[in-house]
Parts: C-alpha cells; sequence; structure tokens
C-alpha cells in the first residue's frame, strides 16, 4: 500500500511539472487579462489518471508555481483554489460517478464520461475563477478596479479567451488520457 501511494505521488509530480509547463509554453495574457495556457488540460488528465486529489494537487501546484515564478505572486492563491476544484470536480464526476478506473468498461462509455468530467471541471472553472476573483478583491484583498475586471469577465461568461482556452484543454486532456489509459491500465500504473 505505501508503495502504491509514493507511486501516485510521484506521478502527481510528474503532473505538477507538466502543468507548468504547459503554462510555460503558451503564457499568452489576452486584452481581458485571461492567461492562455494549455496547463489546465495537465490538471484534468492528472485528475483522470491519479484521481481527483493527486491531479488537483498536481494542478494547484505545478500552476501556483508557474504564476510565482511568471510574476504573478499576487493571483497564486486563487490559481491554488481553482486548479485544486478542477482535479476535485473532474475526478468526482470520472472517478466517482462513472468509475472509469474499473476493468472491462466499453470503450464508447470511457470516451462520454471522459467528455463529460473534462467539460464539468473545465466549465466549472470558467465561472468560478472570476467569481472568486471578484470576492478576493470585493472582501479579502479589496480593489475596486479588480474587482469591476473580474464581475465583466464574470458577466461575458468570462470572455471569449477563456472559453476558447476551456475548450482547447479539454480536446488535448481527452485525446491524451483516451491514449494513455489502455497502455497504464495494461501496465498497472492507473
Amino acid at each position: 500500500m505505501k508503495n502504491k501511494k509514493t507511486h501516485k505521488i510521484a506521478y502527481a509530480g510528474l503532473m505538477a511539472a507538466l502543468c507548468y509547463v504547459g503554462y510555460a509554453v503558451f503564457p499568452a495574457i489576452s486584452a481581458t487579462g485571461t492567461k492562455v495556457h494549455i496547463g489546465n488540460a495537465f490538471v484534468v488528465l492528472g485528475a483522470l489518471l491519479l484521481g481527483g486529489w493527486y491531479g488537483g494537487l498536481a494542478g494547484a501546484i505545478g500552476l501556483s508555481l508557474a504564476d510565482i515564478l511568471g510574476g504573478y505572486v499576487e493571483s497564486s492563491p486563487r490559481t491554488f483554489i481553482c486548479k485544486l476544484l478542477i482535479g476535485l470536480i473532474v475526478g468526482l464526476i470520472a472517478h466517482k460517478f462513472a468509475h472509469l478506473s474499473d476493468d472491462g468498461i466499453k470503450k464508447s462509455y470511457v470516451i462520454k464520461w471522459t467528455i463529460f468530467a473534462t467539460l464539468g471541471g473545465l466549465l466549472f472553472n470558467c465561472i468560478f475563477e472570476p467569481s472568486l476573483k471578484y470576492v478576493w478583491y470585493t472582501l479579502l484583498t479589496p480593489n475596486a478596479e479588480k474587482a469591476q475586471s473580474a464581475i465583466n469577465a464574470l458577466m461575458a461568461i468570462t470572455t471569449y479567451a477563456t472559453l476558447v482556452n476551456a475548450l482547447i484543454n479539454s480536446v488535448i486532456a481527452i485525446i491524451i488520457y483516451l491514449a494513455l489509459r489502455g497502455p497504464l491500465k495494461k501496465a498497472s500504473i492507473i
């Protein structure tokens, strides 16, 4: 049991590194201040492969570190919360509702629930992230300008950049997971 936990922690570390790289490869910032990157794809992938806690923590650590090293230290606590929740939601849908870790599941079932879990986590983020930002700048660290910016993003369903980012990350995560699921199950890694 201890060996399995050690392996999961090592894989979570790998996923955290991939989250960081996914952020560092595409560090573009849209006109609305939304970061466009593929780091969230690896948060989702981690949750699909390792479960919600390990995948969420990997994403939270990897992308918070990316914020800190990228000069966005003030957003790293919000990033940690959002990415952890993405992982928990994806893991909940994929493993608690759909039981994707079970053996003998039809491929069509795996594809359907992988899509549901991925979209569930990333669409949640599209709404939750600007909501958290609004609460953050309204109650925790009052800043009227940033609070207004957050509410504007929320009212526009976080603008095209966040939705496009979620869609791109969804496609990447789904493709990679479906490609890796069989071989990793065969090797008893997941």
